[in-house]
């Protein structure tokens, strides 16, 4: 299908959802930030906690996926994001001042801070948040974006995990729409639920490994996940300006456009 069929306003509104899905990845910007490698942070986890965060991972993603959607109201409107950053802010400075003791308590809730932020701007471009489709896309979020540039040409990024999901998040689509949101039956909803969680469990991990660099508490946790928050939020735009333009030209001419396109542009 030609590019043609997107207006040069619309192309433009690629571009920058590509600039935003194809940013340095939130390591290296967590790195900057607390002003020392991940590493350094990684080699202080306790081997039990590096265990256990698989497990949290898992679980925040569920109660998110269960709750969030709960807390907005589903006419559309402006998304909010100042709000969700104040949120997100005040949940890590709590986790922060405890440490990682604190974090087992912080990721679920800030996950769920995450998901109610992802479909607030879900909703603003124009998904049904109650849709079956629109919060299995706001799942995908977490498991998006922190692609290096040595990435775009073999596009390893947000098609590439797109296409990995795809399978499985129709599988888990056609479940919630027939079951609604159990867990149990649903093996291709814990599926999902666990290939997001594999990648989500790497950020968390990153975000332990910050707040673990001598110096690092309450301030510092809140700083964190402010900076969380604006990652899971820039992809959000990509990702829903993505779908939004494949709902009004179509899947394929969207990713031929979005390979058209100089990925340092917007």
């Amino acid at each position: 299908m030609s590019t043609l069929l997107l207006s040069p306003a619309d192309l433009d509104e690629l571009a920058r959802a590509r600039v935003l899905l194809d940013r340095p990845s939130l390591a290296a910007r967590l790195s900057n930030l607390v002003g020392s490698p991940l590493e350094k942070g990684i080699a202080r986890l306790p081997a039990s906690w590096r265990g256990r965060v698989g497990a949290l991972a898992h679980d925040a993603l569920l109660k998110a996926l269960e709750t969030a959607a709960r807390t907005l109201k589903p006419e559309a409107r402006d998304a909010s994001p100042r709000l969700h950053k104040l949120l997100g802010s005040v949940s890590g400075g709590a986790g922060g001042a405890f440490g990682l003791a604190g974090l087992a308590v912080e990721i679920p809730v800030s996950t769920v801070l995450i998901m109610r932020a992802i479909l607030d701007i879900a909703r603003a471009e124009g998904e049904d948040i109650g849709s079956a489709q629109a919060r299995l896309a706001a799942l995908e979020v977490f498991a998006l974006g922190g692609t290096s540039r040595s990435d775009d040409a073999t596009e390893s990024g947000y098609y590439a995990v797109r296409a990995a999901l795809a399978t499985t998040v129709g599988e888990a689509a056609r479940h919630l729409a027939e079951k609604g949101l159990t867990s149990e039956g649903a093996p291709a909803l814990v599926r999902l639920i666990t290939m997001v969680a594999a990648r989500y469990k790497v950020q968390l991990t990153q975000k332990a490994a910050g707040m673990l660099v001598p110096g690092i508490g309450a301030a510092a946790g809140a700083g964190i996940n402010l900076m969380f928050m604006n990652h899971f939020q820039d992809v959000s735009r990509g990702h829903f300006t993505v779908r939004r333009l494949e709902r009004a030209y179509g899947a394929e001419a969207v990713h031929a456009a979005w390979q058209t396109l100089d990925p340092g542009t917007a």
